[in-house]
């Protein structure tokens, strides 16, 4: 609404705003009427408060207006929130605006006009709010801000209806009919005028009821207006008003019905967490420490084993995890220990020396095999605790996920997680032992009859090729990696797109792989770790060829870069399975300090080789073995147990860890939050109905026609006439207050020197009168319409006559300021 200047009343008759000369509204009243059975307002920083005397309800606004804007006519953007419940309102928001002010007076800023403009803007813009285009019947309607800025926000005139108001302010023989029948400029939904209580009507108490039937004998009786005295006055703009918010609810609908339909279905699922609860229930918490328990361990059962529904797409979930400790990290921690290749072979030729002692041996000694297999098997004791490390965290990680659930009770949830942890470090224990005594029971015992084991015979004719397992060419990989020491230059890198298979490695331009780069066979290759640079934040890693060749071009070394060590060792477990293992060859240094020590006769040599051979073939017995019993293990002793556990034991464990009344206490921010998702559940639910209902029965009319609207391009091509040389109107007769009409002769002389400070437009009395035409010696002049006529105005005039002017302004445009 703009520049509301009346009473803003509703069909109940109260009168509750401020009213008094100058700007009263200085602050956004928003009121919200609400369809209650019995009446009364409260305001919004008065929570709890209940008006049901509205004088009370006018002080108020006056007092808050006056606590954020001072006494003394200052203005703030911050609105008073006022509800009224009435079971004779329709549920219905008004806004009451402050009318656009142009001279600061007492505690305004200079930019008073630009700070209302701006807060009216701010309302006005909305598409769902209807304006109400205030303008006075005694100003220049040309001129009228109102229009102008309904005009800026809705220029096809949807929303937009004109209010004239004052019109029984007018001067005699003058009338407001031309505009009224939307003749002179013409709106699309056209105008209503009104006629409100006079500020003498306020101070005597006059009533509502009364004032409504003054103003329809006004129209009745008025010789101008009886002809449409049915579509004026304060009831039929309520009429209107209901009729547009009807059309405007009709044409909202399908897109609301859709809005709320959406926000139903998104707390639908939280909706299904809360169905159930049944705050009068005694047994209702064992039923939800019942529901709770059953909850967590289907949760739990589902990320560790795998489920259909509800599938994780982000992320790897606990069995996902696991499954790749199982397969792929610790089959890697295996194979790294394993290939010391110089030390082993150091290792065996120190054995068959310290066998023989002082003797020179003839024969291959199998002790030397068996202390150097022992001491191998030994080794893969640090990847069997490892990876039973990796598996207690992911099952820890796993429960900490399943418990977000219990979070609604924040004691059940702690002590859950607390039980259920404490459960799998103690089978993480177990687990260990049960390791450690699996590599104790292959220790105790060196099985050289196994089926698998190539025995002596063999081993001195085995050749020691690396053992690649026959897989065929299948792919094992794809993903982007950044070759790190190519590009442009020398030290400049790129990501590209690579693609492992069981025979090559190659990288293409992009994932799409139309524009290979290059193919790298795995023949002789080796993976080492490259140290992470000062200024690079990825982790590195070098393929080499162990024959001492150039991998790619002239590069001895193909360093690729990932951005996370666990990407590393997943790559690194991939290559593993193609046949490309880690290089732990010994250093120079090392190599150079024992070379004293380390001296091989041909004989020697032959039977290093024999017993390096003998051990490869043995120890690939035991990783067979241990990469198999492993998981197992790991399998039945925690993962297992943990689940049964909480499927058998976990109940009876928190019964006995606290009180019943304590684990199930809610936190008070779930409590209202479940309150408010139920309570929005219904209310969405309920609107659905009602719009259902409304979509059946409410019968919307068509909007009018587009009008004419050029006379708002004209006014702004037409300035308004200079302060200093102002239009005065004409009188006919001496009056005693000034009538409507402009002069048309521009060589009228000013007034004098009062023009620079207009009047105030509000009630004119008994001003000054006007110097009369006979007092420059020149006849009377009958009014006549200014020579800026909007293009819309009709081509009918009335007769001019001294009883009735022709024009309806009866003050100066500069008034308005």
């Amino acid at each position: 609404m703009l520049g509301w200047e009346g009473n803003l009343q509703y069909s109940s008759h109260r009168d509750f705003l401020p009213r008094g000369s100058g700007i009263v509204t200085r602050r956004p009243l928003v009121l919200q009427l609400i369809t209650a059975k019995t009446e009364y307002a409260e305001f919004l920083h008065c929570k709890g408060k209940k008006f049901t005397d509205f004088d009370e309800v006018r002080q108020e606004i006056e007092v808050e207006t006056d606590r954020v804007t001072g006494m003394n006519k200052g203005i703030s953007s911050v609105p008073i929130n006022l509800r009224i419940y009435s079971p004779h309102v329709l549920s219905l928001t008004l806004i009451d605006l402050p009318g656009i002010t142009k001279v600061p007076v007492g505690d305004q800023p200079p930019d008073i006009e630009q700070q209302i403009r701006d807060m009216i803007m701010q309302f006005i813009s909305r598409e769902n709010c209807l304006i109400l285009a205030v303008t006075p019947a005694n100003t220049d309607l040309a001129n009228s801000d109102a229009l102008k800025l309904a005009k800026e926000v809705d220029p096809q005139g949807l929303r937009t209806i004109g209010v004239i108001t004052k019109l029984d302010l007018m001067d005699e023989g003058t009338d407001a009919r031309e505009v009224l029948e939307n003749k002179l400029l013409p709106l699309r939904r056209g105008y209503i005028g009104v006629v409100n209580r006079s500020q003498k009507d306020i101070d005597g108490k006059k009533d509502i009821k009364a004032a409504l039937l003054a103003e329809r004998k006004f129209f009745l009786s008025h010789p101008s207006y009886r002809h449409m005295a049915d579509r004026m006055g304060t009831p039929y703009l309520q009429k209107v008003l209901n009729q547009q918010l009807t059309n405007h609810i009709r044409d909202t609908l399908p897109a609301f019905r859709s809005k709320l339909q959406s926000q139903l279905l998104s707390i639908e699922h939280e909706v299904e967490v809360y169905k159930n609860f049944r705050p009068e229930d005694p047994t209702r918490k064992t039923k939800a420490l019942l529901q709770m328990v059953q909850q967590f361990s289907v949760d739990f059962e589902k990320r560790i084993e795998g489920s259909g529904d509800q599938v994780d797409t982000l992320e790897l979930s606990g069995g996902a995890k696991i499954n790749r400790i199982f397969h792929e990290r610790f089959p890697f921690e295996l194979v790294k220990m394993e290939f010391n290749e110089k030390e082993l072979r150091r290792e065996i030729s120190y054995a068959i020396k310290n066998i023989h002692g002082i003797r020179t041996g003839l024969f291959t000694p199998d002790m030397a095999f068996e202390a150097i297999v022992k001491k191998q098997i030994v080794k893969l004791k640090g990847p069997c605790l490892k990876s039973v490390d990796l598996v207690m965290q992911e099952l820890i990680n796993t429960v900490k996920k399943c418990t977000k659930k219990l979070a609604t009770y924040p004691r059940l949830c702690e002590e859950t997680e607390r039980i259920v942890a404490g459960y799998i470090r103690e089978r993480e224990e177990k687990t260990k032992d049960q390791m450690l005594l699996l590599i104790d029971i292959q220790v105790s015992y060196i099985n050289t009859n196994h089926e698998d084991f190539i025995g002596f015979a063999n081993a001195q004719q085995r050749s020691s090729q690396v053992n690649k397992s026959a897989v065929g060419n299948q792919v094992i990989r794809k993903g982007w990696l950044t070759i790190n020491n190519i590009g442009i230059m020398k030290g400049g890198s790129k990501e590209y797109w690579f693609v492992l298979t069981a025979e090559s490695l190659s990288w293409y331009k992009d994932d799409e792989e139309k524009e290979k780069k290059y193919m790298l066979p795995l023949d002789n290759l080796k993976v080492r770790d490259v140290e992470k640079s000062f200024m690079s934040s990825k982790h590195i890693f070098a393929l080499f060829n162990t024959e001492q060749r150039n991998v790619y071009k002239d590069y001895r070394f193909l360093e690729l870069a990932c951005d996370s060590q666990e990407e590393v060792d997943s790559w690194k477990a991939s290559l593993l399975r193609a046949g490309v293992y880690p290089d732990k060859s010994s250093t120079e240094t090392e190599e150079n300090g024992q070379a004293d020590n380390f001296s091989m006769d041909p004989q020697l040599e032959r039977q290093v080789e024999t017993i390096r051979n003998l051990v490869d073939s043995y120890m690939s017995i035991i990783n067979k073995c241990i990469r198999d019993l492993i998981p197992k293990t790991i399998m039945h002793l925690m993962i297992n147990n943990v689940k049964e556990f909480i499927n058998a034991e976990l109940l009876a464990h928190l019964y006995s860890s606290e009180d019943q009344n304590t684990l199930m206490e809610e936190s008070a921010e779930q409590a209202q939050r479940r309150d408010e998702t139920l309570r929005m559940y219904q209310a969405l639910k309920e609107a659905l109905a009602i719009i259902g209902d409304i979509s059946t029965s409410t019968v919307s009319t068509p909007a009018p026609p587009p009008v004419d609207d050029s006379w708002l391009q004209q006014a702004r091509r037409s300035p308004p006439p200079s302060p200093s040389t102002p239009r005065r109107p004409t009188l006919n007769n001496p009056p005693t207050r000034p009538l409507s009409g402009r002069g048309p002769a521009p060589a009228i002389p000013s007034p004098g020197p009062q023009s620079g400070a207009p009047p105030v437009p509000f009630r004119p009395g008994a001003l000054p009168p006007f110097p009369s035409a006979d007092a420059h010696g020149g006849p009377p002049q009958v009014p006549s319409r200014p020579s800026r006529a909007p293009p819309s105005v009709p081509s009918r005039r009335p007769p001019p006559s001294p009883t009735r002017p022709t024009v309806i302004r009866p003050l100066d445009s500069s008034l308005l300021d």
